[in-house]
């Protein structure tokens, strides 16, 4: 007895246009076109041929009728990147060593733009290093 989600192995029996009839064991299946890729499939004779063995996974059973759903796509997809992947660098520096290029730029940034308050003149706004 063969159940949903299985991997089997079957022969192909026949291609017509919407699918491959495959014979696994006492069952008969079907791939429907779908199933042979994500991309478009122009022809499943690209993917199998009649007579080929091939390892397929079950998508769905009927007992009473001795017929199997399958995909070719789940277990052949083809993996890989194309192109290059992009390199990140990920993190943060610690408080610690931040702090004195933040005041740094902060400091930078007062000397360019004058402060909006008097309290500097007045000498209410003290900074420490």
């Amino acid at each position: 007895m063969i159940k949903k989600g299985e991997i089997v192995y079957g022969k192909i029996t026949n291609i017509l246009g919407y699918g491959a009839f495959v014979s696994v064991g006492e069952y008969d299946g079907l791939i429907h076109i779908s199933e042979f890729s994500d991309k478009y499939v122009r022809s499943i004779d690209e993917y199998v041929s009649v007579g080929q063995r091939v390892k397929l996974k079950v998508l769905d059973v009927d007992e009473k009728a001795k017929r199997l759903k399958l995909s070719y796509k789940l277990l052949h997809k083809q993996r890989g990147v194309k192109g290059e992947v992009p390199k990140f660098i990920i993190g943060f520096k610690t408080l610690r060593k931040a702090i004195p290029d933040f005041i740094t730029k902060e400091l930078e940034k007062i000397k360019r733009e004058p402060l909006k308050t008097n309290l500097l003149k007045e000498g209410k706004l003290k900074i420490k290093f």
